[in-house]
């Protein structure tokens, strides 16, 4: 409605501009000056008026949006004029005008919200720009961090130099370790980063988390795994050891005290012979069991050095036994790019990967199309990652928790321990070893640099 006044408004005073200067035009070919002199009276006045009318709107319109602009919604225009399309006009700005102050109050309002929740979250959030400035923290990460108010990150040097060091190279999507210690407490700090962008302006968001409990409970959980699972594996072995003692030392005691040599039988000394051969096996098997232990104890530090992609999953590729059982599984190696190089220790990484593939080689043994795929390549986060895929029956929901904890097995044969040692191993690497089956379709073990 408001546009139709205006355009009428317009297209009426343009007509009687263009009559004038058409009668303008007339009159002077005429040689009628007098009535020339009124058309252009009438043509001056009609241009007068018709920019006082375009300038009178235009400024109305520019006032709104600077207004707005300044996020000042108490202007308000005159909704009684003589003129109609102008009274139109000015009702309209003021509706726009409560539309979008009514707007405006409810973004405050989420904003004050989500400000809250971020405030009374149990872990630190703060966000900064690439000059460092600080341009929010929420309660919880000055408590964390121990200062308060944080306005710029080299604040943190007053905490821990090493923590302003990491804050000031953290990049998105960065993950950090870092323990906080003061006179009062250890803190274990998880930092994690991404990247925002707000009014053209890139931000990093900062979660800082106090991992202390959960590492915890992490820890005494895999204690007692392992606990459970030594006493599993010990207590194996020596209940047979007192089972067979036992019945050897009632041949040598009767009721009237130590049985003569001459009152033994023959099957008496064969079984005390037999039953000190299976006391000296458990007793073997039991050392073996401890040297297995040492060994995931004592994993040297890795020595580092470059080793080509290519080169590494070809080694292992020829390593993995071949037999006539296991012909018809397919092997295969897949590296993108072509010329990845990983930092490791070859020996290593070479026994990790020989692990998890003869793991998979068993896995599959029993399938008709028993496929194994050894793929190397760089994640979203820009780690690179070696995978080891086997379509085999997978590992079932109950026991995927319990295949990285010591001596802990699900094969007639075996100490257990190959898994942890190869997580022992990926950690000293600065990397981790993570395991993901989807039971009857296939299982996936990941190392990522």
């Amino acid at each position: 409605m408001v546009s139709r006044h205006i355009y009428f408004q317009l297209v009426l005073r343009i007509v009687f501009i263009t009559a004038s200067a058409m009668g303008m035009a007339y009159f002077i070919f005429n040689a009628q000056y007098i009535l020339f002199s009124i058309f252009l009276i009438a043509l001056v006045t009609q241009t007068y008026y018709l920019i006082s009318y375009v300038n009178q709107t235009n400024r109305k319109i520019a006032y709104f949006f600077d207004a707005i602009k300044n996020e000042d919604f108490t202007l308000r225009f005159p909704e009684k004029l003589s003129v109609k399309s102008l009274e139109e006009l000015n009702h309209s700005l003021n509706l726009l005008n409560e539309q979008i102050q009514n707007i405006h109050l409810k973004k405050q309002a989420q904003e004050q919200y989500y400000q809250e929740i971020l405030k009374q979250a149990n872990i630190g959030i703060l966000t900064f720009n690439q000059k460092g400035h600080i341009l929010f923290a929420n309660p919880t990460v000055e408590k964390l961090l121990n200062h308060k108010p944080l306005n710029h990150i080299k604040q943190l040097q007053q905490v821990d130099h090493k923590l302003y060091a990491i804050f000031s190279e953290l990049k998105p999507f960065d993950r950090k370790l870092f323990q906080l210690t003061n006179e009062r407490e250890r803190t274990q700090l998880a930092i994690k980063c991404t990247s925002i962008a707000i009014d053209d302006q890139s931000l990093l968001l900062v979660v800082i988390q106090d991992i202390h409990q959960e590492l915890d409970e992490k820890e005494t959980d895999s204690w007692v795994k392992l606990i459970r699972v030594l006493t599993h594996e010990i207590m194996n072995t020596i209940t047979p050891i007192t089972s067979i003692s036992d019945s050897i030392l009632k041949y040598f005691r009767g009721k009237n005290g130590m049985v003569s040599v001459d009152n033994f039988t023959e099957d008496q000394l064969n079984n005390t012979a037999k039953g000190l051969e299976v006391i000296k096996e458990q007793g073997t098997d039991l050392m073996s069991f401890v040297q297995s232990y040492r060994t995931l104890l004592s994993v040297p530090e890795p020595d580092k050095e470059l080793v080509s992609a290519q080169k590494l999953l070809e080694k292992v590729k020829i390593l993995i036994p071949k037999t006539e059982e296991n012909q018809h599984i397919t092997i295969e190696t897949i590296i993108e790019p072509k010329d990845l190089e990983f930092f490791i220790d070859e020996k290593q990484i070479t026994q990790v990967l020989m692990n998890l593939s003869k793991n998979a080689l068993q896995s599959v043994s029993l399938q008709e199309n028993g496929q194994i795929k050894i793929k190397a390549g760089i994640n979203n986060e820009e780690s690179k990652y070696i995978a080891v895929w086997d379509n085999g029956p997978g590992i079932s929901p109950e026991v995927i928790n319990e295949v990285f904890v010591p001596f802990f097995t699900t094969k007639d044969t075996g100490t257990g321990i190959g898994l942890s040692l190869s997580k022992q191993i990926l950690h000293l690497h600065g990397g981790s070893l993570k395991v993901n089956s989807i039971p009857n379709r296939e299982t996936v073990f990941l190392l990522t640099f």
